[in-house]
């Protein structure tokens, strides 16, 4: 059973680090703002958890396990809120593209201030 746990959490800890390379690099290869604020929220927070869980496995101790859970909760609450509102202060700032927006929510919501 040990032997089991131990290839899960290689297995996630590669997989949770490659998903965290691949956000680094579409950070630096994505064209415009709101594709980068995408690469840095989605395939990193699903890196960090996959990388997280790979840790959890391995060590297999309460103390520990509590720790990375606070770690995955936080994580998961701040990273999508640091996003909406760097993309929010960016178009407000005119920083994202219009001609790659399918649809503008935000289209007057200025005015209406």
């Amino acid at each position: 059973m040990s032997a089991v746990l131990d290839v899960t959490a290689w297995v996630c800890l590669v997989i949770g680090g490659l998903l965290s390379l691949s956000a680094g690099v579409a950070l630096m290869r994505f064209p415009d703002l709101l594709s980068r604020m995408h690469a840095a929220t989605k395939p990193q927070v699903l890196g960090l958890l996959l990388v997280l869980i790979g840790c959890a496995l391995r060590l297999r101790d309460a103390v520990d396990i509590t720790t990375l859970l606070l770690v995955a909760v936080f994580s998961m609450a701040t990273a999508p809120v640091a996003a909406h509102m760097i993309g929010r202060a960016a178009y407000r700032a005119g920083q994202a593209r219009s001609d790659l927006l399918v649809v503008d929510d935000l289209a007057g919501a200025d005015d209406k201030r």
